[in-house]
């Protein structure tokens, strides 16, 4: 009789057991779906406020004072952004980039006379940014020479992360009749037309029209650059391709959201011509 009690608390006990490890893995299941599903709230709501912080940017680049004018430049609203307040819980960050105040990277098939002006200057930005890659230095004999996006340069042989890292700021894909905008152009830029030194380059962006420059003549005129044959091919005064950049925190998550878009010549409606999401991470993390 004492025997079979025995069996029966030891099964009792095997069953208690059993039963409190599958809660156990119950409640530790139903923890991760919960934190799962709290994650995506997070990115949803991370992501609405991206949308919205673009639309808003998007609204500034509709603007008359960047419609009606004969140039873009940096004394216009769109370069100047206080967003407001989208939610109280988040921080916006939002940034209108002019991509025309980059090096075009479709320039660089081009054939003819202008063929050897646009090589020196790919050539001199090269050298600025301290890159020795021959495939980017004979880039339209590399089979890439028709680009559709410059993160496309990773595939030739030579280009690693950290030479992409510090190309992609300063290059674009446009079309082939976009010019460099000497009202939004970066003194490195600059550097890439002449054999400028910073100190020059750096004295032309700070002297520049708030308004810009009302000819390209006038720039190539001016007399720091005067004796240096800067040539006027492929500059130009305005744009009609930007990039709009949001970043977002909200408690410990952030997302970072690139929009390229297009204003339409005639109508001056803004096409977003691609969007890219970093992924949202946790602050502290590496992005």
């Amino acid at each position: 009789m004492n025997r079979q009690q025995g069996v029966a608390l030891i099964s009792v006990l095997l069953i208690m057991s059993l039963a409190l490890l599958l809660t156990s893995a119950m409640l530790r299941n139903h923890r991760l779906v919960i934190k799962s599903t709290a994650q995506q709230l997070h990115q949803m709501e991370l992501r609405q406020l991206g949308f919205a912080a673009e639309r808003w940017a998007l609204q500034r680049l509709r603007s008359t004072d960047l419609q009606d004018a004969r140039s873009v430049n940096l004394a216009q609203n769109w370069a100047h952004l206080t967003p407001p307040d989208f939610a109280e819980n988040a921080t916006l960050h939002i940034e209108i980039e002019d991509l025309a105040a980059r090096f075009n990277l479709s320039l660089l098939s081009t054939r003819g006379k202008a063929e050897s002006l646009t090589q020196a200057r790919w050539l001199r930005l090269l050298a600025l940014l301290q890159i020795n890659t021959p495939s980017l230095e004979h880039l339209p004999n590399t089979g890439l020479e028709h680009l559709t996006d410059a993160s496309q340069l990773r595939m030739l042989p030579g280009v690693s992360v950290q030479v992409l890292q510090r190309l992609l700021p300063m290059v674009a894909v446009l079309p082939k009749d976009a010019s460099l905008n000497i009202n939004t152009a970066s003194a490195q830029q600059l550097m890439t037309l002449a054999d400028l030194s910073q100190a020059t380059a750096q004295t032309l962006v700070q002297q520049r029209p708030d308004e810009g420059y009302r000819s390209v003549q006038a720039f190539t005129e001016d007399p720091l650059i005067s004796g240096r044959e800067v040539g006027s091919h492929g500059l130009g005064l305005s744009s009609r391709w930007f990039r709009v950049t949001v970043q977002v925190s909200v408690g410990t998550q952030r997302l970072h959201l690139f929009s390229d878009v297009e204003l339409e010549g005639k109508t001056r409606q803004v096409n977003v011509l691609q969007r890219r999401f970093a992924t949202p991470q946790t602050n502290g993390s590496s992005t």
